[in-house]
């Protein structure tokens, strides 16, 4: 991700690995507790739900998604569209909330999803365009840098989706990766009672 990109005031940054993994873990826990097939995400909608959720609000004109993505994962399992090089780079959906627009990165030579996206977060963090922030890291992984580079940024509003709370002290919102995503996958509450 090049420093001279232009951001909009919204802006999701997403670890497709986790993400990918997240929604593969949760199909099949649910559909074997639920005893039944869920559908696939449409992936407009799972993206309408986390924005919504991190207070998104209707006419916020355009929003940024930037997935960050290895060799191991060029597509999203269960998600349509799936594919991060060819259907979700350069694309977009509009809908009330605003225009979402879709761009994939991967690490190029020595690089690792772990350090392309976290230059992508002090980048997109440093970013004085950018008013929210909305951000989902495999943070088993490496959260507490993640932790650290968002604990230091000043005058942006920043939600970050996990799956646990945090073990470590926040400056930022934090909120339930999951929620969003059982939506997604047409989970209904009255189900989980």
């Amino acid at each position: 991700m090049e420093k001279e990109t232009k951001f909009t005031d919204t802006v999701i940054l997403i670890d497709a690995l986790f993400m990918d993994f997240v929604i593969d873990d949760l199909k099949k826990n649910f559909e074997r507790m639920l005893n039944r097939e869920l559908h696939d995400v449409e992936l407009d909608k799972l993206i309408t739900y986390i924005s919504l959720d991190a207070d998104v609000r209707e006419g916020s004109d355009e929003i940024q998604v930037l997935f960050i993505y290895g060799e191991n994962v060029k597509q999203l399992r269960h998600c349509h569209p799936s594919d991060l090089e060819k259907e979700l780079n350069n694309t977009a959906f509009r809908n009330p909330l605003g225009e979402f627009s879709f761009f994939s990165f991967q690490p190029e030579g020595m690089a690792t999803i772990e350090e392309l996206y976290l230059e992508s977060l002090k980048i997109v963090a440093d970013a004085k365009e950018i008013d929210k922030l909305i951000v989902i890291s495999f943070n088993e992984e490496y959260g507490e840098k993640v932790n650290d580079i968002l604990n230091k940024v000043d005058g942006k509003e920043i939600i970050q989706f996990r799956m646990n709370e945090p073990e470590y002290r926040t400056s930022y919102r934090w909120e339930m990766l999951a929620y969003p995503i059982m939506q997604a996958l047409g989970i209904k509450g009255e189900e989980l009672q």
